[in-house]
């Protein structure tokens, strides 16, 4: 399927895309420790050796060319955890260069004794609006009752605190049965936007995992101050596609609202998974199915201008 092509009668977006969650870097030049020869961390699609080479704005142009990407947000890549500033600029150099990103989420340790400087220091740089530190927590629904995650943490949360002050958001990475801790974060700092990524990490397909997926996202989506974006769907030795994914998308926007969505390729990450054409167009096609050209424009392109306060 072409980017502009209708299937079926179906009016697939051809317009605009802001791709709100995407990686760059050259671990050749700078030091990101799971991107290193020889090391390999637990990771949810296995083996990832693929992309371990440099990815650039120009590699992202070739692997889009399907689609219209008028901009993107740049994703912290786990950069060296003591140069958190040094990945902002590297970013910053990048757009100036290319164009891409137009804005981004950066690296910040929120229970680190330097969260205030290194925050500020973040915030001062025209592209940063949100910040990123996954709060780690259980490996199963089971132990999520008494292992509880950074978000719990007192001293997690007092950096956490300085975040609306500095006009930030933060983008939560977490296993959906941490939600409710989230939920919790949300309600007591009303004023910063939790954006949720990779849909809350639905890896558990069984019709139990599936479910518990849903009822966690369905609380986590009753304050207002959230959000979420669609992607990092891919299954470990699987390609991506419809029949795997379709339903998570629409139950996403079922729970959420098109006003709180966000698509977004995760790549080069879900490349392990899915050519770029792959993904989006699944994603154009599942959402073409259920909602209106409004709709698909505010999901594949305003709201994430929106949120993330972008000039495009």
């Amino acid at each position: 399927m072409r980017h502009n092509e209708s299937v079926k009668g179906l009016s697939c977006w051809d317009g605009p895309i802001i791709d709100a969650h995407q990686h760059f870097w050259e671990p050749e030049k700078n030091r990101y420790p799971w991107l290193e020869k020889g090391v390999s961390i637990p990771f949810r699609y296995g083996n990832y050796d693929a992309i371990k080479p440099a990815y650039l704005p120009a590699d992202y142009l070739q692997d889009t060319d399907h689609h219209n990407v008028v901009a993107t947000v740049y994703m912290e890549a786990e950069w060296d955890p003591n140069d958190p500033i040094g990945e902002t600029r590297y970013v910053h150099q990048l757009s100036a260069e290319s164009g891409f990103p137009a804005a981004m989420i950066a690296q910040a340790w929120l229970d680190r004794a330097d969260v205030d400087e290194v925050l500020r220091a973040q915030a001062a740089f025209p592209l940063v609006r949100s910040v990123r530190h996954k709060p780690g927590g259980t490996s199963s629904p089971q132990g999520a009752q008494s292992h509880k995650s950074l978000m719990s943490d007192d001293k997690w949360r007092s950096g956490y605190a300085k975040l609306s002050e500095l006009g930030l958001h933060f983008d939560l990475q977490t296993a959906w049965w941490h939600l409710d801790e989230a939920r919790q974060l949300a309600r007591d700092f009303p004023d910063t936007l939790i954006i949720l990524n990779h849909t809350g990490l639905p890896s558990d397909r069984t019709e139990a995992g599936l479910a518990g997926w849903a009822q966690a996202m369905r609380r986590f989506a009753q304050l207002p101050n959230v959000a979420v974006k669609i992607s990092g769907l891919g299954l470990p030795g699987r390609r991506w596609c419809i029949d795997d994914n379709g339903w998570i998308i629409k139950e996403t926007i079922d729970i959420f609202g098109v006003s709180r969505c966000m698509f977004a390729s995760n790549f080069p990450v879900d490349s392990l998974c899915g050519s770029y054409k792959e993904i989006f167009d699944g994603f154009k096609l599942v959402a073409a199915r259920h909602f209106s050209v409004a709709e698909q424009e505010a999901l594949f392109y305003s709201n994430a201008k929106s949120v993330y306060r972008l000039k495009v």
